[in-house]
């Protein structure tokens, strides 16, 4: 039995995405959450996994095309599994997304022949570091390819990257080199609907942070400094943890019902080069310990801020968190990412006069 790999949904605003680069090739056995491709999204160049196992039967799509959302990329033998967000191309909310589908279809080329990197002047560059070079703002002549007969990869552009941009001055390179997608964009149509669409309602709870404090203290004394614990940490596993108890909060709203997530994903916004921003997903974030959380929100900032994630981290989060604690500011009221419900805002810690038994004294709130 075959099943089709189908270009995911990685945003409730995607309509379609360019396939950059192939990382399997037919005969090749994947299991459900290999890398089996990057796609070119408005949030950039994404590693996306397989929904499936099987055998890889036929490669259907050629690098370079772009499809809408729900098209079939590749061909896999074995049982069909569902495939997070790839069939939303018609969903609520997005309307005209089948006719783009149908107008793409008809334009773009579906054939399969072997991919070869292009020239750019005397250098041959991989589909893949092409794109992550325009997006980080890397000058293609710098990069020395250590690829098959000199071909310039992905991780070429992403170690000169790394080794020769200052964090300043990499924010100044991304903004006059944005790509031709424009993120903000994007950002701004699903904050316009999040605000046309969903009543919103706002709590905000000031609360003492002194126990978590002195309790991140004494662990902090007694371990490596690789293993020290942010605030971070504990915030992002209080919201996981609130949302298991209350699982109304965490969940999805489509085709005008309310549908609860078996898991708990909880999007972390990260900012990213040139004032853009995502929501990628920790995945079960309720079940991890509080050191595992801050290993992986470490490699999630990290990855993100080198425009490197993974499909399932864009498409998967079931409440989003935000913070702008370090900004200084003390309250953010964020809006609602649909098709979530909910979304939580972290203002700064600081210390400021608490009543603690009867009486005022310093306290991180």
């Amino acid at each position: 039995m075959s099943n089709e790999f189908r270009m995911p949904s990685l945003g409730p605003d995607m309509e379609s995405g360019t396939l950059v680069e192939w990382r399997i090739k037919p005969g090749d056995v994947v299991k459900r959450g290999d890398i089996v491709a990057l796609v070119e999204t408005d949030k950039g160049v994404i590693d996306v996994e397989a929904f499936a196992s099987g055998a890889v039967e036929a490669l259907l799509i050629e690098p370079g095309a772009r499809v809408p959302v729900g098209t079939a990329l590749a061909r896999l033998s074995g049982e069909e599994e569902p495939q997070a967000g790839a069939l939303q191309a018609e969903a609520p909310g997005r309307p005209g997304a089948a006719k783009a589908q149908e107008r793409l279809a008809a334009t773009e080329p579906v054939g399969m022949p072997p991919p070869a990197p292009r020239a750019t002047g005397h250098l041959k560059v991989s589909p893949a570091a092409r794109a992550r070079a325009r997006a980080l703002g890397v000058d293609l002549a710098a990069v020395t390819g250590t690829g098959a007969g000199g071909v310039v990869t992905l991780d070429d552009v992403l170690k000169l990257a790394a080794v020769s941009v200052a964090p300043v001055e990499a924010s100044t390179v991304a903004r006059a080199t944005e790509p031709p997608h424009d993120m903000r964009r994007v950002i701004a149509k699903a904050m316009s609907r999040s605000k046309r669409e969903i009543p919103h309602y706002y709590l905000a709870l000031t609360c003492s942070f002194l126990k978590a404090h002195n309790w991140i203290e004494r662990h902090n004394a007694e371990v490596k400094i690789e293993e020290r614990l942010l605030p971070s940490a504990l915030l992002l596993k209080a919201v996981a943890l609130a949302a298991r108890a209350a699982p109304d909060f965490n969940g999805f709203y489509r085709n005008e019902e309310f549908s609860r997530a078996e898991d708990v994903n909880v999007g972390m916004a990260i900012a990213m080069r040139g004032g853009r921003l995502v929501a990628p997903a920790i995945l079960n974030a309720d079940r991890k310990t509080l050191s595992v959380l801050m290993g992986e929100l470490r490699d999630l900032a990290t990855r993100v801020r080198a425009g490197h994630m993974r499909g399932s981290e864009l498409a998967l989060p079931t409440i989003t968190v935000t913070s702008l604690g370090e900004e200084g500011v003390d309250l953010i009221v964020p809006a609602i990412y649909p098709p979530q419900v909910a979304i939580v805002g972290f203002g700064s810690i600081s210390v400021r006069p608490w009543v603690v038994n009867d009486t005022v004294q310093p306290t991180p709130l």
